[in-house]
């Protein structure tokens, strides 16, 4: 089996590749991007790819959502990180040496406080990886890069201080995605994605209302722009059913019969590593 992720070396989603199919045999493919790793997909470079798409803290991963609207892919199982936050510096570095920090902006957001109590300046990357390999390659002793544990392992660097994000609470959510329909007849969640039919008042209300008068709990609910025109939407919504359900069939055959565009993008469990 193949397996695309998004690299480079020592990411999150590296993390998230590795621990997940550490029993079996794989062969992998790193990508650029996240549409690389799409990409990959759709021309049967790989079986499955492995893409984050959602943040506890920041949020949906906009490209994310964006590339899997634009061909027929189909999510098999998500994947929960947690993610800590480190500092990491070179061996026999200590707290009160690093004078500036080095990371992907998002993850120096996330550690904005510890930052402002170190009174270290910050300096941007494209990645916790790119950041912490700089480190490495150019061995200052007054820089510290922010990224994981794994990164650390991965550039031979020091865990000078673990979990210093402001939100403790911090998790990453994957996506396993393949080009074909997998049959998960017991899974947990169904993913679909719901184009309606015009725009007028409460067309997200009536919407959801059918999920609510078929009992069926929905876990996660986004929107993104149809881009035909300004302020028209096609709304991820999550349910907390298996596809092979009857209510979930009910559901779909309702939001059809009222015009509305249904395209079904998932059925997965989900692996909390």
């Amino acid at each position: 089996m193949k397996v695309a992720y998004l690299g480079p070396q020592g990411t999150f989603s590296e993390e998230a590749a590795f621990r997940y199919f550490s029993p079996n045999k794989v062969e992998w493919l790193m990508c650029d991007s996240i549409l690389d790793v799409l990409d990959a997909i759709k021309e049967l470079k790989v079986d499955k790819g492995l893409v984050p798409i959602e943040n506890s803290i920041e949020g949906t991963i906009n490209m994310t959502a964006d590339g899997l609207l634009t061909d027929d892919f189909f999510i098999e199982e998500e994947i929960i990180l947690p993610v800590s936050l480190n500092l990491l510096t070179m061996k026999g570095v200590k707290t009160n040496q690093v004078e500036e920090v080095w990371s992907i902006p998002p993850a120096l957001a996330q550690c904005r406080d510890y930052i402002r109590e170190l009174k270290a300046t910050s300096k941007h990357f494209n990645s916790t990886s790119s950041a912490t390999r700089a480190l490495r390659d150019k061995a200052r002793k007054n820089v510290g890069a922010i990224g994981s544990e794994w990164s650390a392992r991965m550039f031979n660097l020091q865990v000078t201080e673990r979990n210093i994000q402001d939100h403790h609470e911090n998790c990453t959510r994957f996506v396993l995605v393949r080009n074909s329909r997998s049959a998960i007849v017991n899974a947990a969640k169904t993913l679909l994605v719901v184009t309606p039919n015009d725009e007028r008042p409460g067309i997200l209300a009536i919407i959801l209302n059918v999920f609510s008068s078929l009992s069926i709990n929905l876990t996660w609910i986004d929107s993104r722009p149809t881009k035909r025109k300004l302020g028209t939407y096609r709304f991820f919504i999550e349910a907390e059913m298996s596809l092979y359900k009857k209510n979930i069939h009910k559901a779909i055959a309702i939001l059809e019969a009222y015009g509305h565009k249904v395209s079904i993008l998932g059925n997965y469990n989900t692996t909390k590593l």
